[in-house]
């Protein structure tokens, strides 16, 4: 009886048999697609000429045996090109190990590469380290220390005191906020001028004025970045303990492939040079000579040449920059200063130079909460 209402004059079941055979159909089709568009981004780690077999390292995955055959296309792309259109025919044999591909394979297989897409490391590290001179030339970078309609203010530490700093912003400015797990731009996510926040560490790059103070911001990066300075306690294969000043509670550093260690100079003696700029010289990309502007920490550290973990002795004072990690005593290390003595001694000095505290950490000064105005990089653009 319920079979003979449902088939009652109108059809409904009829009906929902069509319906259920045009859904079934668009599950095929889209299965379809879906096997026709399966591809991986990654980097090329290895070679196996004897399998005709290139091994692809995607970013968060495994690597994978990926097959050439003779129908397989190889195209070259620039770095950042997205219209593939321009995608030039390239070789098999130009490929090279570190290399970044995007792989498309065949349909109804898991392994045989319809085409790929080749982007070269060569190019790829020349472009980025045009865009990080671009970033030093036409950027200004700081913590964000207040928000007001279009204008973001930044401080931060130089030699010679404080520096504050103007990020103009506009309806084409493009924003970009630093991956909570991830210090590396290319994990960066699209953002929006609402999510920066005071405190946040900030790079902005366009038209900068001639005293490098203020910039007309093109693009904005910013991410929430955490400060850290200690005595050295104990040197790892893959890691450093520390004690923390200002808790002298032990404080472990990790450090990845993508760490960067530098031992700052004798500061010392740095200062003698005029004006309190090594050697009497004036920020790459700052005002013309005469203008004394006070030297760029940041900079300087970008320009310090890198140091090796055996460099590193336990009783030395470090400085490191990190993403606020899940565990209050671990980091992992994005920038990681040796030497830092001093570095650690100006952070700790009030504003106004030194209160009756001595700029020591509780003593009226700036206490280490000024380790977050010394901006040191922590935000990798490449």
């Amino acid at each position: 009886m319920r079979f003979t209402k449902l088939n009652g004059p109108k059809g409904l079941l009829r009906r929902l048999i069509v319906v259920m055979k045009r859904i079934f159909v668009f599950l095929l089709v889209c299965a379809g697609a879906f096997a026709q568009s399966k591809a991986i981004l990654g980097s090329i780690t290895a070679f196996k000429a004897e399998d005709a077999v290139v091994v692809v390292k995607p970013d968060n995955t495994d690597a994978v045996n990926v097959k050439m055959t003779p129908e397989t296309i190889f195209q070259r792309v620039a770095p950042g090109e997205r219209d593939l259109k321009k995608a030039a025919p390239m070789k098999i044999t130009d490929m090279a190990l570190g290399d970044r591909v995007l792989v498309s394979f065949k349909p109804g297989t898991a392994d045989e590469a319809l085409r790929i897409l080749v982007m070269s490391a060569t190019d790829i590290t020349k472009r980025n380290e045009a865009d990080s001179q671009d970033w030093t030339k036409r950027g200004i970078a700081g913590v964000v220390s207040a928000k007001s309609g279009n204008t973001l203010t930044l401080k931060k530490r130089g030699l010679g005191g404080e520096i504050v700093m103007t990020v103009t912003v506009d309806d084409k400015t493009a924003y970009r906020r630093y991956h909570t797990d991830s210090v590396m731009f290319k994990d960066a996510l699209i953002s929006k001028l609402d999510e920066v926040s005071i405190g946040d560490q900030l790079r902005a790059r366009g038209v900068r004025s001639e005293d490098g103070l203020k910039v007309a911001a093109e693009e904005v990066v910013f991410g929430t970045f955490v400060t850290k300075a200690g005595t050295i306690t104990a040197v790892n294969p893959d890691s450093i303990t520390v004690t923390e000043i200002g808790t002298n509670k032990p404080l472990t550093i990790k450090l990845t492939a993508d760490s960067q260690i530098k031992k700052m100079p004798n500061m010392a003696g740095m200062m003698i040079g005029r004006g309190g700029a090594p050697g009497g010289a004036t920020s790459a990309g700052g005002p013309p000579a005469g203008a004394q502007r006070a030297p760029d920490m940041s900079q300087m550290v970008e320009r310090m040449p890198a140091a090796k973990l055996d460099e590193l002795k336990p009783g030395e004072k470090i400085v490191v920059s990190s993403t606020k990690g899940a565990k209050p005593d671990e980091v992992t290390a994005i920038m990681l200063l040796g030497n830092a003595d001093m570095l650690i001694q100006m952070a700790t000095v009030p504003s106004g130079g030194r209160g009756a505290g001595g700029g020591a950490p509780g003593g009226g000064g700036m206490g280490m909460g000024g380790l977050q105005s010394l901006d040191l990089p922590s935000m990798i653009m490449n």
